[in-house]
């Protein structure tokens, strides 16, 4: 009777001592289990901040490359125009500011192209051909002041097509921000596009025929 006591005692000491193994060991693989699923979480939540930071910044540089590449166009339209009245008045022209507002649109126009959605860099790169025949236009007035087609034409042309092209720029970069948006823009947009692209060709042709840039 003794024994068989002194057995059931060993099974039972046995029982609860693998009991406690296991429990040990249980909560040990469990531990470690949590402890990765934490650090998983962690990791991922660690890259989705990184991948919104890098997305923030993306936007940020487009943000300030449209701001740029809008500002240096109106800028060099503006040289340009300035350049025409001034040499209309019979004043000295310094072409340091032409030249300088036209090295500014380039970089930006540079970099744009490497940016820009295909429909807004169809609008830019129409508007840079329209600002490279403004610059011909520039180039190619009457040496002397007095009333002249040539300064009628070049004048009609930087408040009418040029104009409008910056004005298409900047509404295309605005709804490529989403920072405007209207329904009808697209087809507000190939229209004027194809009104700009039809003026600088005109007046392309028109320069390389010597006449003077007159109406589209």
């Amino acid at each position: 009777m003794t024994g068989r006591v002194g057995d059931l005692v060993d099974v039972t000491t046995l029982a609860v001592a693998l009991i406690s193994v296991g429990g040990t060991l249980g909560g040990t693989l469990g531990g470690a289990v949590l402890g990765r699923r934490a650090n998983r979480e962690q990791n991922e939540r660690a890259d989705r901040q990184r991948a919104e930071e890098r997305q923030d910044r993306v936007q940020e540089a487009r943000r300030d490359l449209c701001a740029s590449l809008n500002t240096t166009a109106r800028a060099y339209r503006v040289a340009a125009r300035d350049a025409v009245r001034a040499a209309e008045r019979g004043e000295t022209v310094d072409p340091a500011a032409l030249e300088a507002a036209k090295e500014a649109w380039a970089e930006q126009y540079s970099q744009a192209q490497m940016a820009l959605a295909k429909d807004v860099l169809e609008v830019a790169s129409t508007l840079n051909r329209a600002l490279g025949v403004g610059y011909s236009v520039v180039k190619q007035l009457p040496s002397g002041p007095g009333p002249s087609e040539a300064y009628d034409a070049a004048k009609a042309w930087f408040s009418d097509p040029l104009s409008d092209g910056v004005y298409l720029l900047r509404v295309t970069l605005r709804h490529d921000l989403g920072v405007e948006v209207d329904p009808d823009f697209e087809r507000t947009r190939v229209r004027m596009l194809a009104a700009l692209e039809h003026a600088w060709r005109d007046r392309e042709h028109r320069l390389a025929a010597g006449q003077p840039p007159g109406p589209a």
